[in-house]
């Protein structure tokens, strides 16, 4: 088997043998096995939704490069593009998707909008990038990018799972597992992980309020 991406390059395979064997690593051949076979996720935000359809489509056709179909859904999944603008009331939902979706996986913000808010950024209805919320992998950049580029953010990503080592793997250790807590839609979107600091924030405001209610009654 003539593949740089399987064989060990300083081992040398007789050529009368090397259609026919591979010499490698588990390492490397898992890598390899999972970088060629992704499944995307298929559900879109806004008009960078219509790029990554074109993408999947005859013309720029991404299976050529492993990535058969789109999965809808997110149990059959192991890759989510988030594309387009990210608002507060559809967060909980991607986290939700998120958290459905099987180890390993990964994230891709594709276009300005889903990296950091893009044209939108500061909203009052729009977060500055789906990364506040989930662990992304690859950014790429367009508003909304072209079908090259986001061919151009898989293949950066399958680089990236080639260099990947089992050993190191959080997902195959012990109690590895924790869902990312849905953010809480309300006035504003709530982050679970930061209550901390809002707790924080009421009780020095509380405390503040009491002290300035005993200093008007002292002075009444």
């Amino acid at each position: 088997m003539q593949s740089e991406k399987i064989n060990k390059p300083d081992i040398n395979i007789p050529p009368e043998l090397q259609s026919q064997v591979a010499i490698t690593t588990l390492d490397r051949i898992y890598n390899w096995s999972r970088a060629n076979s992704l499944w995307p996720m298929m559900f879109g935000l806004a008009c960078c939704a219509i790029e990554m359809i074109i993408t999947a489509a005859s013309r720029y056709d991404f299976s050529r490069f492993g990535m058969e179909v789109m999965r809808p859904s997110p149990r059959q999944a192991d890759v989510m593009i988030v594309s387009g603008t990210v608002t507060k009331k559809m967060v909980p939902q991607i986290v939700r998707l998120f958290n459905q979706m099987g180890e390993p996986k990964y994230v891709l913000a594709m276009g300005a909008c889903a990296s950091g808010g893009g044209p939108f950024k500061e909203g009052y209805n729009v977060v500055s990038g789906i990364d506040k919320f989930l662990p992304v992998d690859v950014y790429i950049p367009g508003c909304p990018p072209t079908p090259q580029a986001l061919l151009h953010g898989l293949i950066i990503l399958q680089k990236k799972i080639e260099k990947e080592k089992l050993a190191d793997a959080e997902w195959y250790k012990k109690d590895f597992y924790e869902e990312i807590p849905v953010p809480i839609l309300g006035p504003d979107l709530l982050d679970p992980r930061k209550y901390h600091l809002f707790k924080k924030e009421i009780d020095t405001t509380t405390e503040e309020l009491v002290i300035e209610s005993d200093a008007k009654g002292e002075e009444a």
